[in-house]
């Protein structure tokens, strides 16, 4: 009866791998196998599954900000709409406003309106226009003097214009005409800067958005020149 005899590693001759016994070859096979799975999974593989795992993260991410983009554009639409009529209100508004032609007839009306109130225009004096992106402002020096009920009187007669006249106050002092407390029947003295606003027309805009875009192209182009 044959037995097979049994090998220890340190009789292994590793410069003669052909003269090792049978089991020896198969045990050295099975570890080397073995080896090159495992460094085929360390080199490739797992450095694959990485690369899924990232697209995966990324796959999830560009998902979430489609539904996001999606969600907007789906109310992209209302928003132009709700724009549109807020624009459509705007002119309207606007154009209640007194026009380029009707200011100087507004100006005066004003003027008069100061005078049939009782006040006593002391000083009542238009500026220059300032142009702005829908509209133009126009300053008005005054001084007027007159009671509290002819100041009323004056605030409801401007009211009370035809056109939708706008008045804003800038630097303006109210106190006493002869310096004294303010009384309820004494004169007093109103002094200051108003403002008021007319529309700009459609070529009025057209110009001055030329204007606009001919200074930016002369700002870059001296930026560029400098350069």
């Amino acid at each position: 009866m044959s037995t097979k005899k049994k090998f220890n590693v340190s009789d292994l001759d590793f410069n003669n791998i052909g003269g090792w016994p049978q089991q020896a070859k198969v045990v050295f096979c099975v570890l080397l196998a073995l080896f090159i799975l495992i460094m085929a999974y360390l080199v490739l593989i797992r450095g694959k599954v990485e690369e899924l795992t990232g697209l995966e993260g990324k796959e999830s991410s560009l998902r979430a900000e489609f539904e996001r983009e999606q969600g907007k554009a789906a109310n992209l639409e209302p928003l132009r709409q709700q724009l549109a009529q807020m624009e459509q209100v705007l002119q309207q508004m606007l154009r209640q406003l007194p026009s380029k032609t009707e200011m100087p007839d507004l100006i005066i009306d004003i003027s008069q309106t100061a005078l049939s109130s009782g006040l006593a225009n002391e000083l009542f004096q238009p500026g220059p226009e300032t142009p702005k992106e829908f509209y133009a402002e126009k300053p008005i020096a005054l001084r007027m003097v007159g009671n509290y009920h002819q100041f009323g009187a004056f605030v409801s007669g401007v009211a009370s214009l035809p056109r939708v006249v706008i008045l804003t106050m800038h630097d303006i002092q109210l106190q006493p005409k002869d310096g004294k407390a303010i009384t309820r029947g004494g004169a007093l003295e109103l002094s200051g800067t108003v403002k008021t606003y007319r529309y700009l027309d459609e070529l009025e805009i057209a110009e001055q958005e030329k204007t606009t875009q001919a200074g930016s192209g002369d700002n870059n182009a001296a930026t560029g020149g400098g350069a």
